[in-house]
Order: C-alpha cells, then structure tokens, then sequence
C-alpha cells in the first residue's frame, strides 16, 4: 500500500538499532516550503530532550514535489523518515501509515502546515505522564478565518460532543499525544482520525486536552472546506453506533425490529376484529398497508441484527480481538 524511502545506511542504522521514546507523525500534502521549516522546527525542540525520537513524515500523494524535498531532508536529518505513499489517499490513511510505522511508545501528531507549533510537544508528553491515555490539543486562540473556519469548527465541535458523549473544546486540532498502545487498539478508515479522541474512549483510554499554540498559515492553502461536511457527519454517526453498540448490535436493531412487530401485529388484530366483530371491509384501509409494512420490516431488523451479531462475533473471535482493555494488573506475588 505503501513505500518508505530509505537514507543511506549511515544514517538508518543507529535510528534501527536505538530504541525510541517519541515518534512524531506528520501526514503532508503539498507543503513544500513549509517541510525545511517544520523539520527545524521539530528537531530543535526534541533534541534538547536528551530522550529518542523519530520523526515521521507522511507524503499523501503530493504534486508540488513534497515528496523529492523529504527525500532530500533524510540526508541532514536522520531522525527523519519519509514515507511516500502511492497516491492520495486522504488524512486518516496518511495518520493510519505513521501509527503504523511508529516506534515510540509515546507518539505526537501535528500538522505539516506550520499553524501547529512543536513547542508543544514537551507539554502534550508531560501531561501524558500525568497517567493519560491521550492528551488532544485546544487552538484556543485559532488564527484561521471566522466565517469559513471558526463558526463550523465550533458548531462540529459541539454536536460531536454532544453525539459521541466526548465533549472537547476542539476536535480537530490534529496536535495529540498518545500512548501507543491505545494507538495499537484503533482501526481507522474514512474520516475517522478527527474522531480519535472518541474512538479512543470506546477503548477505554484516559483523556483530557490543553491550550497549544496556534499560527497562522505561512505557506500554501488550506486543504479543508465545507465539502467534508457531509462525509463528517456519516463518520460521526458510525462512531456513536461504535460506541453505544459496537458489541452488541442486537440490542439496538432487534428492540426496533421487536417494537415494529408487536406495533403490526397490534394492528394485524385490530383490524380481524373490526372484520369479524363489525363486520366491515379492512381490504381498502391504509391501516391494512401499514400493518403489513410494520410486520415485514420489524422481521428484516430483527433478522439483521441476528445476522450483525454473527458478524460481531466472528470478527472479535477470528482476530483473537477481546471485548476488555486491562490498564494494568497489580500484584504483591505470585505468579505475574
């Protein structure tokens, strides 16, 4: 699916054979000159931490030459790694190859465009050691456009809070820090990666979020606009259903499938004793229609939520996937 651009051995071998404390995962798409600025950016705040770290540059199809210019940065910069994808597959896929190619227990993500400062990082990792799972970023002073930008972003922000149960001020800062085992657990596919934080909840993560700096964008233009809107709204309904009923979907499409049943089996009787005890004709009538409407689709439901349930099974039992996260198992001795 994907290729990676190898350094020089000189350069590879140490980053191969030291272990890693922090990756940082930057997805790109056309950000050409902002690349040797981001690449400066994130090594002068990293290096002084005296810990590994590895930065993970993820080209998503770009067209303006990104992908040349990464190469040419792996050569001054070994704690950089290019990952050249085939095409354009979009932000999650791009997020979904660095998680994948992630070394660090701890792993930050950022955007390529300069508006994310890498200032940052340290502090996302400090509150990380607090004992959460993922700590989200809050651009509380956004320095974007009000019309097209900010009044979206607020009201997304509130209806996935309020939709998924986890209220963030700013679901789409893509400044995060995570452990990578709560990465681990995450499948991402369609427009998921705004929906990290949730999706991370589902799995039982700790979350919390904190103020980061915001610039305004230097290079280039923005990659977003209200045509997402909708794609968005698909993806944060697929997320509410994962996390009310990912493992049991029965309950939600068997209970409609039963209420459509007895509602057309209620009318199904209504209408045989209106026939027999009065008499009259039921053929003509709406509720006759309605009746046999209810009935058939209540059957369809429930028998789809038989079959979502195989499904469900099949999956978590095929990939050995358990339904439980365990934090952590404290013991004073014995076996460990």
């Amino acid at each position: 699916m994907l290729s990676s651009i190898h350094p020089p051995a000189s350069s590879v071998l140490p980053q191969e054979i030291a272990p890693i404390d922090i990756s940082v995962v930057v997805p790109i798409y056309n950000e050409y000159d902002s690349l040797p600025a981001l690449v400066e950016a994130v090594t002068a705040v990293l290096t002084p931490l005296g810990r590994p770290w590895e930065l993970i540059c993820i080209d998503d199809g770009s067209t303006d030459g990104s992908s040349d210019r990464l190469r040419e940065l792996t050569q001054p910069y070994p704690q950089l790694r290019a990952v050249i994808l085939r095409r354009n597959y979009g932000q999650t896929a791009a997020m979904a190859a660095g998680f994948d190619l992630a070394r660090g227990p701890v792993v930050v993500t950022m955007d390529g465009d300069l508006q994310n400062d890498p200032v940052d990082i340290p502090h996302l990792i400090e509150r990380l050691d607090e004992g959460y799972d993922l700590v989200s970023g809050w651009r509380k002073n956004r320095q974007d456009n009000t019309l097209t930008r900010l009044i979206p972003s607020k009201i997304a922000n509130w209806l996935i809070g309020t939709v998924t149960g986890v209220e963030l001020h700013d679901y789409g800062c893509s400044m995060k820090a995570y452990r990578a085992e709560v990465i681990h657990d995450l499948n991402l596919y369609g427009e998921l990666h705004r929906f990290l934080p949730a999706l991370a909840v589902i799995e039982g993560a700790r979350i919390t979020e904190m103020p980061v700096t915001h610039h305004r964008r230097r290079f280039g233009t923005s990659k977003y606009g209200l045509g997402r809107t909708l794609r968005v709204m698909m993806d944060m309904l697929t997320v509410y259903f994962m996390k009310k009923f990912l493992t049991r979907p029965m309950h939600i499409f068997g209970s409609l499938g039963l209420i459509s049943m007895v509602a057309g089996v209620a009318l199904g009787i209504y209408l045989t004793l209106v026939k027999i005890l009065a008499g009259q004709d039921i053929g003509d009538r709406p509720l006759l229609v309605l009746a046999v409407v209810l009935l058939l689709a209540g059957i369809q439901l429930f028998s789809f939520g038989l079959l979502a349930e195989l499904l469900m099974r099949t999956y978590h039992e095929s990939q050995q996937r358990p339904i439980y996260r365990v934090r952590e198992v404290v013991s004073t001795g014995g076996e460990p």
